[in-house]
């Protein structure tokens, strides 16, 4: 979790540089998160069309390696330290 406030926090930061030069960012907002959010979810589509006809093999990979990748690892401090 602290990682993701850290680059909240550093998002705000240039976001606020920005707006002091006087400039817009580089790409729309939403825009932009959507473009990113689609090729994180197109980088597993070919995996996931290769493990169809294997039904565990494919809620293995979904809910290991794709949820890992497109969500990120969030971890507590515990689990971390461990």
């Amino acid at each position: 979790m602290k990682l993701y406030l850290i680059s909240l926090g550093a998002g705000l930061l240039v976001g606020l540089v920005y707006s002091l030069l006087g400039v817009r960012s580089p790409a729309p907002p939403i825009v932009a998160l959507v473009g990113l959010a689609g090729i994180l979810l197109g980088e597993q589509l070919l995996p996931l069309a290769k493990r169809l006809g294997n039904r565990p093999a494919l809620a293995e990979f979904v809910r290991g390696d794709c949820a890992k990748h497109v969500l990120g690892s969030v971890h507590s401090n515990a689990e971390r330290d461990a």
